[in-house]
């Protein structure tokens, strides 16, 4: 079964943790900057938030901020992994409460990508957009956006496999091409109803077109 939830080295403090070779837990102050950060990344970019308005904004200095993290390439990493973390919970909970057979676990997906993007993803996919800003694979924020794609690629071939496709693989990277095309999709307004049109597209490719659940 691919693991919901980030773990050890892969969660947010396991990543500082491996970063300064520690293994103390954040305290209110960093809790307070990553909080900030976040929001802030999110909304406005990477590039275009400094340290100096993440620490003004949480209340704490710039020297507690680089004590929580190092640097803000730290601080990126932590935030693409706390978020990363919430999607996981966010996907696979929504598939267990919403979805019974086989089948209907994998279309669920989508619905919840749905009630993500109307909750979390105004301006589309955090990875991806943190990507497009950090190219380079030495950043440490580069390898928790890759990561986070190859376990969403995985989920999919999972439940693509306990759903019978016929070539579980083959299944599970276009059904993540289906994802991605709704996140894009769902940001720029060119496709209304994104998320429910990528799942009548899901449920095509999986040769069956069930109702989908209402929420």
């Amino acid at each position: 079964m691919v693991t919901p939830a980030l773990s050890g080295v892969n969660s947010p403090v396991g990543i500082l943790a491996a970063m300064s070779g520690t293994n103390t837990a954040l305290t209110p102050a960093g809790r307070r900057v990553l909080d900030v950060a976040s929001r802030l990344f999110y909304a406005e970019g990477i590039h275009a938030v400094g340290v100096e308005a993440i620490a003004a904004t949480a209340g704490v200095t710039k020297k507690t901020l680089y004590a929580s993290f190092g640097s803000k390439d730290r601080l990126v990493a932590a935030y693409l992994a706390e978020r990363d973390e919430r999607w996981r919970r966010w996907l696979t909970g929504w598939v267990e409460e919403h979805a019974d057979s086989a089948t209907d676990r994998l279309l669920a997906t989508f619905d919840a990508m749905g009630a993500w993007i109307d909750k979390e993803d105004p301006r589309g996919c955090g990875f991806v957009n943190a990507l497009a800003e950090i190219p380079s694979a030495e950043h440490p924020g580069h390898a928790v956006v890759v990561e986070q794609k190859r376990w969403l690629r995985d989920y999919l071939t999972e439940l693509a496999s306990a759903a019978s496709a016929a070539a579980p693989e083959d299944a599970g990277k276009a059904l993540m091409l289906l994802h991605e095309g709704v996140a894009v999709s769902a940001a720029t307004g060119c496709v209304p109803d994104a998320a429910r049109r990528a799942r009548e597209a899901a449920a095509t490719l999986l040769g069956g077109r069930g109702p989908r659940r209402e929420t």
